[in-house]
């Protein structure tokens, strides 16, 4: 190992965990090979629920190996307290250094990323398969998995800044400092970075769910209200993307009064940038909201009265997240922290409100028709590889954000790094290093849809398979993906074609 020093010191810590960690990767790999191969025999009757059962199963082996691996990474940047350099690692207490201050935060975090990036992988490859599709049975079957691999990554994606503002409150509150070097030290420009990687995944995947609404009978009647979610959607990535503290030269600086402009200062700080992404998430959640109610006529003789609570929940939910972040300007900051968590519940209530409410209004909903699965245009599909890439890149940055915090620590202020190469990386430095590994991981998947490309096709028949796609209508017109319903009146195809 290059780092002997730091693994003798985390084996003896770690032991224990480390050959559980070894064990689960075999019985991981066996639970795989059953759940693969057993796909087509076991997939009728009561066998349907063993299978079921080890694709659960094969998801708690794969949960239970990422927990393990997330208490030694937390373990170095957020070890016991009362554990000193003097310290012997054989006297550390193994379950006060597995279970440490931000192991469960940041269980939580990668929990909810790693669902959003599978998510997107399975949407990427469906978008592959979509566009090298040569029959509409295809289309349809390609472009229903598409909106399931969507569906799971933004409806995830949703949850993530609420992880995130977990891990990095329980970082400050663990050691001040790293939470400064965090957000106000060198690394601060990461998160504009961070800003406007996550301002084109909300722009790409309400993007999608726009489009979506074109093969939808009835989504037409939404399509007014998307360029103003749109307007809603830019000003928050405006606002969050914003840096407090301009870059800027001598006469520029001069002409401010300092490096703090006087206009866009106050948008650079976190009671704007907090006000911002929940704005956000609340308009993608009302993206979601109208295109699961797009093709359904509510039977419920409440429907209406349902409707109006569902849109004054969301409404009063924006005015009290717009209400915390205006008055945080006129309180000190330990007062301003707080509101951010006023902010956060009122989000996570109203969701979990007005979803219950649609659930319940679309109980017995008659169909405006069939959805037209295949019928989308082309550049749909390539939103959703732009999602795969977005986050691919936006877990590496954020990854040497945890990590880089550290500085020359391997383990923070007990096993320092005294090796003559340890820095920590300057931010250009490090986020082209990022890139590479990005495209080289990109790469690797891009080999392994290869690869299934060569397997022999199953058959996709919807309608008729069990658990396919929903039925589709012949696409209009002809190539990959086909021009379909567009909400752009633009694209329309012409009448009578």
């Amino acid at each position: 190992t290059l780092y002997p020093q730091l693994w003798s010191y985390m084996s003896s810590v770690f032991r224990v965990s480390m050959w559980i960690y070894a064990t689960l990767f075999f019985a991981e790999s066996a639970t795989l090979y059953v759940y693969y191969y057993g796909w087509e025999r076991w997939k009728e009757g009561r066998a349907k629920l063993g299978h079921w059962g080890l694709g659960i199963l094969l998801n708690v082996w794969g949960t239970a190996v990422m927990f393990i691996a997330n208490s030694w990474i937390t373990f170095m940047m957020s070890p016991p307290r009362d554990l000193t350099p003097d310290m012997s690692p054989d006297t550390v207490k193994f379950w006060s250094a597995f279970a440490n201050a931000t192991w469960m935060p940041m269980n939580i975090h990668r929990l909810i990323a790693n669902a959003v990036f599978g998510g997107s992988v399975v949407a990427a490859y469906s978008a592959y398969r979509f566009l090298k599709a040569e029959t509409d049975e295809e289309r349809a079957h390609y472009d229903w998995m598409g909106y399931v691999g969507n569906l799971i990554a933004i409806g995830t994606f949703l949850l993530l800044p609420f992880a995130g503002y977990w891990l990095g409150r329980e970082i400050y509150e663990y050691n001040q400092q790293m939470g400064v070097t965090m957000m106000g030290g060198f690394m601060s420009w990461l998160w504009i970075v961070q800003a406007f990687l996550i301002g084109v995944l909300f722009l790409t995947g309400n993007y999608y769910l726009w489009v979506g609404l074109g093969r939808i009978p009835g989504g037409e009647r939404f399509a007014p209200y998307t360029k103003y979610m749109l307007m809603i959607i830019v000003i928050g990535v405006m606002v969050w993307a914003t840096p407090h503290s301009m870059i800027a030269d001598r006469e520029e600086l001069a002409a401010m009064g300092g490096t703090l402009h006087p206009f866009l200062g106050a948008l650079g700080v976190m009671s704007a940038k907090n006000t911002a992404v929940n704005i956000m998430i609340l308009t993608t959640f009302l993206s979601f909201l109208l295109y699961r109610r797009a093709n359904k006529i509510p039977t419920v003789s409440w429907a209406k009265t349902g409707t109006i609570t569902q849109g004054i929940v969301l409404g009063v939910a924006a005015m009290v997240v717009l209400f915390y972040g205006i008055w945080g300007y006129f309180v000190p900051a330990i007062v301003r922290i707080g509101f951010s968590v006023y902010q956060v519940l009122t989000v996570l209530f109203t969701i979990i409100t007005v979803l219950t409410l649609d659930l319940f209004i679309a109980r017995g909903a008659q169909s405006r028709g069939e959805i037209r699965w295949g019928q989308m245009p082309a550049r749909s599909q390539y939103a959703l590889f732009v999602l795969v890439v977005t986050f691919t890149w936006l877990m590496g940055l954020m990854g040497f954000a945890r990590s880089g915090i550290r500085q020359h620590w391997h383990i923070y202020e007990v096993l320092q790094d005294t090796s003559p190469y340890a820095a920590t990386p300057a931010l250009g430095y490090a986020a082209r290093i990022i890139s590479v590994c990005v495209l080289i991981f990109l790469a690797m998947i891009a080999f392994v849809f290869w690869i299934g490309g060569m397997i022999a096709k199953p058959e996709l028949v919807p309608g008729k398979a069990k658990g396919a796609a929903p039925a589709t209508r012949s696409p209009q017109g002809s190539g990959s993906g086909g021009p379909g319903r567009d909400l752009d009146s633009g694209l329309q195809p012409a009448p009578g074609h």
